[in-house]
């Protein structure tokens, strides 16, 4: 019998594994990962950082987003090895000492979220979206969330909580701040 794709992954080694070193929601970790393990696998495997959530595994749905390095990526797609010495955050790592981000409050008192599945993902992604462009419109909104899909909502309520949070937390200021520090 002709040897399949599958007999190729189960004969890797372990000793393919190499420590990772890099920043999880401003700690500095370290986890075992081989050349094909993706961060989504790491994060959750080896991290326990199971609030990054496996979607479709091809990087079309948004649910494993993270931030690298500030920007929304899918842990699906990025191999592990790529967040050597970098910075990884994940829906977490946006409280700051056990208060919700206002990103996060706002999903909460707009009703954003139902299931939730998503909601890692669309947090992440609007956070960075806000960040560089604080004055958006809600059809700007709707363009950057493009990318992360929700079967339950309708994408209406997590318009309305990002628009509000733009507009009445402070993210124009955040943004500004961190424009002058550059």
């Amino acid at each position: 019998m002709t040897p399949g794709p599958e007999d190729a992954v189960a004969a890797r080694p372990e000793t393919d594994r190499r420590p990772i070193r890099f920043v999880l929601n401003g700690r500095a970790v370290e986890a075992l990962a081989a050349p094909w393990d993706t961060l989504l696998d790491m994060l959750r495997d080896a991290l326990g950082a199971t609030e990054v959530k496996y979607g479709c595994g091809e990087g079309v749905c948004g649910t494993c987003t993270v931030l690298l390095d500030g920007q929304p990526v899918n842990a699906c797609l990025t191999l592990a090895v790529q967040v050597r010495g970098r910075e990884v955050t994940t829906v977490r790592g946006l409280s700051q000492d056990g208060t919700l981000h206002p990103l996060q409050r706002a999903f909460i008192a707009h009703e954003a979220a139902q299931c939730g599945f998503c909601t890692p993902g669309m947090l992440l992604v609007a956070h960075a979206f806000l960040r560089d462009h604080p004055g958006a419109t809600r059809d700007e909104i709707r363009a950057a969330i493009a990318g992360n899909l929700c079967r339950c909502t309708g994408y209406t309520r997590i318009v309305d909580a990002i628009e509000a949070c733009a507009r009445d937390h402070g993210h124009r200021d955040e943004a500004q701040a961190a424009l002058e520090m550059k």
